[in-house]
């Protein structure tokens, strides 16, 4: 392998995850409850790119968006 591993583009993670919310006709709390959480802050973290899904929560927003995984992630 050459060349520098890719990296995860939080920012523009954040914001792919937004639209994929959207598009779906989803809402921040249908997400919220769908990874077990109280409040919606992790999720609104996840958005803005501070944090990024744990891999369990990834694999429930992949199954909530109808998507994979690899169409979440952006990659530098």
């Amino acid at each position: 392998m050459t060349g520098a591993a890719p990296t995860i583009n939080m920012t523009a993670t954040g914001a792919n995850i937004k639209n994929l919310i959207k598009a779906k006709g989803l809402k921040i709390v249908d997400i919220q409850n769908g990874c077990g959480f109280n409040t919606p802050q992790a999720v609104f973290k996840w958005l803005r790119g501070d944090t990024m899904p744990s891999i369990d929560n990834m694999v429930i927003l992949a199954h909530m968006l109808d998507v994979t995984i690899d169409q979440i992630i952006i990659l530098n």
